[in-house]
């Protein structure tokens, strides 16, 4: 019996180990069997390897006792000292619980993962055959498969053999089992396999060498009577014929039974002959030249489409050499039928509609997003396009993908998040069916079997919370590419309409649209037309963008504003030369266009104003924010060409709407992706881009309207030193699309120039440049807001540097120190903006940190800020500005700490959010889950607020309510169509989790 303080120490290790039940766990480590091996650290560290280390410890201790006395210490000492044998059958009795049972029933077996004892007796033989070889009845063959696929559930819970591997095998081994199968009928009825020829073909996943480790196996027969049959009468003769295939039919039949038959030892896996000619209502056997009359005369659409996996497998080889040689042909021919494509989908749609509700978001198969989506684009490609490409005749669904991406019929990109996918999601069906060999594509629903499902996949930090995160990416990933391939043939026919060929009729045109995404099939097919009717070379060129641009804005929120755009574009520059030339040459630019087009209002807007800025889509550093520094000498030499003020702020405002589309149209294709480059998982960068540019872009323009300013009123030289301060989102580098620009003005007279002359060449300067901002025209407003001045509204809208060091001296506020944390000079005399900042930082950076008095008086304003400004009828969770969680809540957090703490960090002294947060969290201010979690709520706030400027045209602070703009919201940031309930869900977790830290942080738990 195991002492107190052992078993304590034992628990601990158990539960360290992965064991859930540590309690049974040290009652089975006390069964004798395991007495001499037990106490050895290798077999716990082995066990607590696997997937579920409770259900591998039971299945090793009922192995154990099962052993013949004489056997079992040769076991155990195997056990412990060949690390691969372990690995491999703790592995499988940690994966599956009926592998357990059999190895239970049967403990010799174990061997089997040593080598095959078979491999000697019958050389020459493949590997299962070998394996399969000395069973002469059912009973035998069922336990010989079962030895068998021991071994490749050994390899593949290992790693040895991945995915694509096991199924390979798997389908290997299903060819090895019909084989015996037919040689055990044949045996028991040699005069039925004497009058015949037998083919088995392999149909489904069998055929294609990637079956599941329990499916169905799906087969056609074909049989012919023997030549030389004893029954007299020529091959021809009909006499002869329907007895061979009388024969045939009951060899076929008894096959069918000794895979198919449920004894002690289980069942194999059904034989299906159902995809045979006319299904279950026809003969079970056929000729050859049967079933060519078949196919020839009344096959239906998807019989060719599986044929396309179709494999002679089993019986006479050369009978099944004929019929693949004879069907092939039709197989290939299948997509010129009529109605193909949409027979094909209305299939597919079939298939997704007759799933029960209850299940559909648990269907790893048949469900949107599954394996089947995966597989009827590739076949569907394979056969529009196979007709003339002969690389695309493969069965095996990723050999037949990675050939679709080697001829250019799928995006390369495409194609890789398509072949993870479905190698992930193939992975999952797997372990999902090893667990107790059963016939299932249902994700579990209870946690430990999620968590063993998890643990088997190599996720082991969180298994089920990493599991599902990783299970939706790969379904969201595999809808959205389904629609985008499985629909292309038809786009193909409805781009290429043109006057006087033949078409197809507005109804299915407008059906075939509106299954892609459009709201209004009518208008998209005016579109169409107008954009491809002709002979020019634009509408050439159009007819070939159009198929390939149609699915890129159905992969939108609104696919009809995206093509509406784009003819908008190109009724503006359809002739011009280089406009046809880049659509024509640069495929990054036509996707990056579409992309564009179909995200929202903003971006097409500014395009719209200015259509030769589409140029900047088409070149490769097009998209990279331009420096400061850039900026402003360009707005600065445009400002100086001017002949008026006007004009000269006209000028920079276009400078500004240019580099505004250069900003948004990098931000959507960063967040949507394009097929050469994924989306980019970094937000936070993709933020603090956004901020940047903006926020430069801002600061030249004032610097333009400042010069323009300045010249029409004073020449050259102004009365007074003049500074623009930004401060707010603008001294953070942090604007959004819809930020006003928050400023301080500061000025010095110049030497013998009157006070007063002074303050009104400021006030008249700054009069001006809020003016020439403001002039209506087509160019987006820029907004200037000097509310944060001392004394606010009510104070002098630009004082003196001198006159700002009494009032901070005297007057100040904490709450102007804390709106000083951001304040940056941005325009005008940069001597002067650099004294004003040093005049400031001892206010912003008090040393000692701030008073109890005044950290108090910062929380009371913040609480009165949350309980009186929030508007009227907000939802406070989702209130990006100032609900729970949101942008107020954690620049408030990081703003108390720095002015806390800055005096002693100096990493704290700056002006951005994020860079002052990951200071904080270097100085051991913040623990790093918690400066993680306000980073995640502050990127993820900011990007909603961006977002809903780029979709609405207009700011706005929480999410939109109409539908269409809060699916375009949701599509920005990430989520898949008809997902919108849970980006609204993360949202709410996200900024929940933020929220408690800033309770903890900044009113002090």
């Amino acid at each position: 019996m195991t002492v107190p303080g052992r078993r304590s120490s034992t628990f601990i290790r158990l539960l360290r180990s992965g064991f859930t039940d540590p309690s049974a766990a040290a009652r089975l480590l006390d069964a004798d069997a395991l007495a001499a091996v037990r106490a050895d650290p290798v077999l716990l560290d082995a066990l607590g390897a696997t997937a579920d280390p409770d259900l591998a410890l039971l299945g090793l201790v009922r192995l154990a006792e099962a052993q013949p006395p004489d056997e079992l210490s040769g076991f155990l000492d195997t056990l412990v000292s060949a690390k691969p044998l372990r690995d491999r059958l703790l592995g499988v009795l940690g994966a599956s619980e009926a592998l357990g049972d059999h190895l239970a029933r049967h403990p010799r077996d174990w061997l089997t993962l040593v080598t095959y004892e078979a491999a000697d007796l019958h050389p020459g033989l493949p590997e299962f055959e070998r394996g399969l070889a000395d069973a002469h009845d059912p009973v035998d063959l069922r336990v010989a498969y079962r030895r068998c696929l021991l071994s490749i559930a050994a390899r593949d819970v290992c790693g040895t053999i991945d995915v694509a591997q096991t199924a390979a095998e798997l389908a290997d081994l299903a060819t090895a089992t019909l084989r015996a199968a037919l040689r055990i009928a044949s045996a028991a009825a040699p005069e039925d396999a004497a009058q015949c020829r037998l083919a088995v073909i392999a149909m489904g996943k069998c055929g294609g060498n990637e079956l599941n480790y329990v499916s169905d196996v799906d087969v056609i027969f074909v049989g012919e009577a023997a030549v030389g049959s004893p029954h007299g009468g020529a091959v021809g003769d009909g006499t002869d014929e329907g007895k061979g295939i009388q024969a045939a039919t009951r060899l076929a039949s008894h096959l069918m039974r000794i895979c198919s038959e449920t004894t002690v030892e289980g069942t194999i896996w059904p034989v299906d002959a159902n995809l045979r000619p006319e299904g279950r209502n026809g003969p079970l056997v056929r000729t050859l030249a049967s079933h060519l009359a078949y196919y020839q005369r009344w096959a239906k659409t998807w019989e060719f489409q599986a044929l396309l996996k179709a494999r002679a497998v089993a019986g006479d080889p050369d009978l099944g050499r004929q019929y693949i040689d004879a069907i092939t042909p039709l197989v290939w021919q299948a997509a010129e039928r009529e109605n193909f494509v949409p027979d094909v989908q209305k299939m597919r749609r079939r298939v997704v509609d007759n799933i029960p509700a209850a299940q559909v978001d648990r269907e790893l198969k048949l469900g949107p997003g599954g394996l089947r989506d995966v597989e009827f684009a590739v076949q569907l490609l394979q056969l529009v396009h196979g007709r003339s490409d002969a690389t695309l005749h493969s069965g095996t669904t990723l050999d037949a993908l990675h050939a679709l991406a080697a001829g250019g019929y799928v995006g390369r990109a495409d194609a890789a998040q398509l072949h993870d996918a479905y190698r992930f999601l193939r992975a999952m069906e797997h372990r999902i069916q090893l667990y107790r060999l059963r016939r299932t594509h249902l994700v579990p629903e209870d946690e430990s079997d999620l968590r063993r499902l998890g643990r088997s996949m190599g996720l082991r930090t969180e298994p089920v919370a990493e599991l599902n995160k990783a299970w939706r990416r790969h379904a969201s990933v595999v809808r959205r590419l389904h629609e985008k391939l499985f629909y292309r043939p038809l786009l193909d026919a409805v781009a290429q309409l043109t006057p006087g060929e033949t078409r197809l009729s507005p109804r299915a045109a407008g059906q075939r649209l509106e299954a892609l995404g459009y709201a209004d099939p009518a208008a998209a097919l005016r579109h169409l037309e107008a954009l491809s009717s002709g002979v020019t070379r634009k509408a050439a060129i159009q007819r070939t963008l159009l198929p390939v641009l149609l699915g890129w804005f159905a992969d939108s929120a609104d696919p009809d504003a995206g093509l509406l755009g784009f003819r908008k574009v190109s009724d503006a520059l359809g002739k011009t030369p280089w406009y046809l030339r880049l659509l024509r040459d640069e495929g990054a630019a036509a996707e990056n266009l579409a992309r564009v087009l179909s995200a929202g209002r903003l971006a097409p807007d500014l395009l719209m104003r200015a259509p030769e800025a589409v140029a900047l889509l088409g070149d490769p550093e097009g998209l990279q924010p331009r420096t400061h520094e850039a900026l402003e000498q360009e707005v600065m030499a445009a400002v100086g060409r001017a002949d008026t003020a006007e004009a000269a702020v006209a000028a920079a405002r276009g400078v500004r709407r240019r580099e505004l589309f250069r900003t948004t149209a990098a931000d959507i294709i960063g967040s949507y992706g394009t097929e050469d480059n994924p989306a980019e998982e970094d937000h936070g960068a993709l933020v603090d881009r956004v901020g940047g540019a903006v926020s430069d872009l801002t600061a030249a323009t004032i610097a333009g309207a400042l010069r323009a300013a300045v010249h029409s009123h004073y020449g050259d030289t102004l009365p007074t030193r003049f500074a623009v301060i930004g401060v707010g989102r603008f001294g953070g580098h942090e604007l959004g699309y819809g930020s006003d620009a928050d400023v301080l003005f500061v000025h010095e007279p110049r030497e013998g120039v009157d006070e007063q002359e002074a303050a009104k060449a400021a006030q008249t300067v700054i009069a001006e440049m809020r003016r020439l901002l403001q002039l209506p025209t087509a160019d987006p407003p820029l907004l200037i807001d000097a509310d944060l001045r001392p004394e606010g509204r009510s104070g002098p809208l630009v004082r003196t540097l001198s006159s700002y060091a009494a009032y901070y001296r005297r007057w100040s506020l904490t709450w102007e120190s804390q709106a000083l944390l951001r304040a940056e000079p941005v325009a005008g005399d940069a001597d002067l903006g650099g004294r004003f900042i040093e005049l400031i930082d001892p206010l912003r950076y008090p040393m000692e940190g701030l008073g109890e008095d005044a950290v108090r008086e910062i929380r009371r304003l913040k609480a009165r800020m949350e309980s009186e400004r929030m508007p009227r009828g907000a939802d406070s969770t989702l209130h990006t500005k100032l609900g729970r969680g949101g942008l107020s809540d954690v620049e408030w957090t990081v703003q108390l700490i720095q002015m806390r703490h800055a005096w002693a960090e100096p990493g704290l002294r700056t002006t951005r959010t994020r860079q002052a947060l990951a200071a904080a969290h270097a100085a051991g201010l913040i623990p790093t889950d918690e400066a993680q979690i306000l980073d995640e709520a502050w990127v993820l706030a900011t990007r909603v607020r961006n977002a809903v400027m780029l979709v609405r045209g207009r700011a706005g602070d929480t999410f939109p309510s109409e539908a269409r703009e809060l699916a375009a919201v949701g599509r920005y940031l990430g989520y898949a169509e008809g997902t919108v309930g849970e980006m609204l869900d993360d949202y709410r977790r996200i900024t929940r989790r933020a929220r408690a830290v800033v309770e903890e942080l900044f009113y002090g738990g």
